[in-house]
């Protein structure tokens, strides 16, 4: 996968002020406020940033959380994780590895398939539905 690198000017051309807040410099969007995903036919969560796949739709859960959940990502290339020690505590944030976009947390409290929960910000993200 090819590595996408730009400027903070070149993000603000493309995303919206909130938007470059949560992917470039690690923002939050308050719980139960982001964009709902009708997922009809299924489809791939790709990354609002660089358009990498990110997750299979199927893949999707309601954690009760306020944020979108995935219990896997769509390939072990897709997403890396950084060690995260803001706010008081130690968490496992996640990354778009193709142009490091902050997507959100990984937590161990997911559904059994993985016991991985991907705690995503839904401005971080688009859904591309299957054709």
């Amino acid at each position: 996968m090819k590595k996408i690198v730009k400027s903070e000017e070149d993000w603000k051309k493309i995303l919206t002020e909130e938007e470059f807040l949560i992917t470039r410099k690690k923002a939050t969007e308050p719980s139960f406020s982001g964009k709902e995903f009708n997922i009809i036919n299924g489809g791939s969560f790709i990354c609002k940033c660089c358009k990498a796949n990110l997750f299979n739709s199927f893949t999707k859960y309601n954690s009760g959380c306020g944020w979108p959940s995935f219990y896997d990502q769509i390939s072990p290339e897709a997403i890396k994780t950084a060690k995260d020690t803001s706010h008081g505590m130690t968490r496992t944030e996640i990354l778009c590895a193709r142009c490091d976009s902050h997507l959100g947390h990984l937590f161990n409290d997911g559904p059994e398939q993985t016991g991985l929960r991907y705690c995503v910000n839904s401005l971080s993200i688009d859904y591309e539905e299957n054709e």
